[in-house]
């Protein structure tokens, strides 16, 4: 979202310069990535700079609270995101007119769905190392509200932020020319390509009635169109993510290159999909899974993927097509595939494969189910 906006993008191209600046000072990085975290959300927003320091500030005390709690670890540690998942559902409820209250403002929900995957992965850290999990308040701050992936990730891990926050700021000449570039790439992506995609989506799913070869192509052209705009606000993260001296992880690693769906979720949007497997398959079953056990928690896994994306059948059923296809994969066995032992004629076409069974559910990511509706029916539509 920040990256639409002129004044936000000056505004962290000059904190990559002040850092540049100041690189002889050990705690540049932490001290003036802090001030400017803050101030840039209290420009941006009154209410969701109050929102954010409340919010930051109590999970930082639950932070620390359970890595120093003796007695009741579990049970606090499941009470604690549980209320972080309820206060977000709630907050989103409210967002998407579910709920009405004239005290609630949208602002509040921008990059929370995100950033509470970072407040529970914070969680998991405290519980499981205990009172080693040592964080202080500024660098935990930091870690919520670092600005260039605060809207749409990537998500940034725990113990890798507080890794970084450790190493003094070394961006070197090499480094910036290839990361202005990725911005630039990024850019292009989100201004050039994306605005134009759009045009042409809308103009032809605009019609009163679709066709098959409408529909066939609707669906092709927005699943390049989504790829175009998130991997463009991925480039354009990680760019400024590591001008400011943090190891941003990279959300897409050419997904269309994946034979199987289940390496393709760790390809596409990675962040998340790694947070997910990570986070359950953790709580679950800390074992390595029977086939079957790893079947259903991928169906698990799929369906609350869908619900992160939003309340509605749609999503649902989106994560449950998803997880039936990834249950199949890991009870046939059929989850990875080595390049480097099969044709690349088998390869190849395991790849279209897979790129034809994400293609049939991409149009949901629409939210609109007036649009998914009318796709899949002129699938069904033959007449010219």
């Amino acid at each position: 979202m920040w990256y639409l906006n002129m004044n936000a993008v000056l505004a962290m191209v000059g904190m990559v310069l002040v850092l540049a600046l100041t690189r002889r000072w050990p705690g540049n990085k932490r001290y003036l990535l802090l001030a400017f975290n803050l101030c840039f959300l209290l420009v941006f927003s009154q209410k969701l700079f109050v929102f954010y320091l409340v919010y930051t500030a109590l999970n930082y005390v639950a932070f620390i609270a359970l890595g120093r709690l003796q007695h009741l670890r579990k049970t606090t540690f499941v009470l604690l995101i549980a209320a972080n998942v309820v206060a977000v559902c709630t907050l989103r409820m409210f967002g998407m007119e579910m709920f009405t209250h004239p005290l609630f403002d949208a602002i509040i929900v921008l990059g929370l769905i995100y950033n509470v995957l970072k407040v529970i992965d914070a969680l998991y850290f405290a519980f499981f190392i205990g009172k080693e999990s040592r964080a202080s308040v500024l660098d935990y701050f930091n870690y919520i509200l670092f600005i260039p992936t605060f809207t749409s990730g990537p998500i940034l891990k725990f113990r890798d932020f507080m890794a970084d926050t450790k190493q003094p700021y070394q961006v070197d000449a090499a480094q910036t020319k290839q990361y202005v570039k990725r911005i630039i790439l990024g850019m292009f992506k989100k201004v050039v390509l994306v605005a134009l995609m759009m045009d042409v989506f809308k103009n032809i799913s605009g019609a009163e009635q679709l066709h098959v070869h409408e529909s066939v192509f609707l669906m092709i052209w927005f699943y390049a169109l989504i790829f175009f705009d998130f991997s463009g606000y991925s480039d354009i993260a990680v760019g400024f993510g590591r001008l400011m001296g943090y190891n941003i992880p990279e959300n897409f690693k050419k997904p269309f290159q994946s034979p199987t769906l289940t390496q393709y979720w760790r390809n596409w949007h990675a962040t998340l999909g790694d947070w997910f497997r990570d986070h359950i398959f953790m709580f679950v079953s800390r074992q390595t899974p029977t086939k079957w056990t790893a079947a259903g928690l991928s169906m698990l896994v799929m369906v609350l993927i869908g619900l992160w994306h939003g309340f509605s059948w749609l999503y649902v059923l989106w994560g449950v097509y998803h997880g039936l296809l990834l249950g199949l994969e890991n009870i046939l066995g059929y989850t990875t595939v080595n390049k480097r032992k099969v044709s690349k004629r088998y390869f190849y076409a395991r790849c279209l494969l897979t790129q034809l069974f994400i293609t049939a559910a991409v149009i949901v990511y629409s939210g609109d189910s007036h649009t998914v509706y009318k796709i899949y029916s002129g699938l069904i539509n033959w007449s010219w």
